[in-house]
């Protein structure tokens, strides 16, 4: 086994909890969610899908005093965003009755998770407006009041960090500035959910999206929404069907969460995402925090010492994640990315689904070399990864 370095593309390993309730509901419980009576099976299900619920409410400080009913659980963080562009996209259609419709603002530094959505919304009658970030990947504010003084929008949507060059935005001025003119802020926070403390109450967010495997360290095909109370009776459901519930209802229920949740959910997933929970609130986002810091820093003073070398984004560890964009002079990225493999180490090179972002940076078309650290990394792992550049690279550098 390698040493794994991309955990901006997922997180690993997971604590040893998750695959064990993961394991466990599947060879010892397996009942669907509310699609039984009130064997104990049917009640275990039930359980653990609520109390991940209720620990996804007290993780993000939802509203209503924390209320589980606003937890939407959604196969991924794209599915969530898609959830709420689309759907609050139909809902303001249908309120003006004519094209244009939703007018939305998003950052230059965004994911396709973002962007695909909004260009798609764009070609059938959104008005979408690109505000430009600066070289390193960050977003000022005074970007966004300056268009705020001119225009009107129904939604900005973006995200907490960069994929690809770990910038971190000022979401606290950001959220400020939204609320000031009553602008709806949806906050994609696949870098950040499980690294940085949030707070969509304090943020007034409209919707928060989160994906389960990355930071939160639960499995893949775990995801969802944090929703804001009028906002989330605002947004049209795009998928309609069973929810276990209201079954006398041939129309989709408008109670959550049965309004975003129709068909059977990932629930082995939900079980591992709810013992990822456990364990992150046993060992509390703050060490989280400090250790990935303390990670970075030393990986960024080792990195800094090669010739030759393109950092991405922030130069410090000052307003960053340890997800580093790195391109050495003459040296294809995904050429050194595959050496890399060879000598055992994961990484990922490319756009990382991130055109716009690398367009920001400059690194488009050719893109770059991500390492991402995780909680689970370690400093001899870093030493390991420096003296393999070394020996790809050669003397030169």
């Amino acid at each position: 086994m390698g040493i794994y370095l991309n955990n901006a593309a997922t997180s690993w390993p997971k604590p040893a909890e998750v695959a064990e309730a993961m394991s466990k509901f599947l060879l010892q419980g397996g009942a669907n969610l509310a699609r039984g009576a009130n064997s104990e099976r049917d009640l275990e299900t039930l359980n653990f899908v609520l109390d991940c619920r209720f620990k996804l409410a007290e993780f993000f400080n939802g509203y209503e005093d924390q209320d589980p009913r606003y937890i939407t659980f959604c196969a991924n963080i794209t599915e969530a965003l898609n959830i709420v562009l689309r759907g609050y996209s139909d809902y303001i259609a249908q309120r003006r009755k004519a094209v244009p419709g939703m007018k939305v603002l998003t950052s230059s530094m965004e994911h396709n998770a973002v962007m695909r959505p909004l260009r798609f919304l764009e070609q059938h009658g959104v008005i979408l407006k690109v505000l430009p970030c600066e070289p390193d990947g960050f977003l000022k504010p005074e970007v966004l009041e300056r268009e705020l003084k001119f225009n009107k929008y129904d939604l900005m949507v973006m995200s907490h960090a960069s994929n690809v060059s770990g910038t971190v935005q000022d979401i606290e001025r950001i959220a400020e500035i939204c609320k000031l003119n009553k602008l709806n802020l949806v906050l994609d926070t696949a870098q950040t959910a499980g690294v940085l403390k949030l707070d969509v109450k304090k943020l007034n967010l409209a919707a928060l999206c989160f994906t389960g495997h990355k930071g939160l360290m639960g499995p893949q095909g775990t995801g969802g929404v944090v929703w804001r109370p009028d906002f989330a009776a605002q947004v049209t459901p795009i998928i309609s069907g069973g929810t276990g519930s209201f079954s006398h209802l041939e129309y989709q229920p408008e109670d959550l969460p049965d309004k975003f949740e129709s068909g059977t959910p990932n629930l082995p997933g939900i079980a591992g995402l709810n013992a990822a929970l456990t364990w992150l609130n046993k060992v509390g986002i703050d060490n989280i925090k400090n250790r990935e810091h303390e990670l970075g820093e030393y990986f960024l003073n080792k990195i800094k010492n090669f010739k030759n070398l393109k950092l991405s984004g922030k130069q410090d560890m000052t307003g960053r994640l340890a997800v580093f964009s790195i391109n050495f002079d003459n040296y294809d990225n995904g050429v050194l990315a595959d050496e890399l493999s060879r000598l055992g180490f994961e990484t990922r090179p490319g756009l990382h689904c991130s055109p716009s972002a690398h367009k920001t940076l400059n690194t488009f078309p050719a893109g770059s070399l991500r390492v991402s650290l995780g909680y689970f990394n370690n400093f001899n792992e870093i030493d390991k990864f420096i003296e393999a550049l070394n020996k790809i690279l050669g003397a030169d550098n």
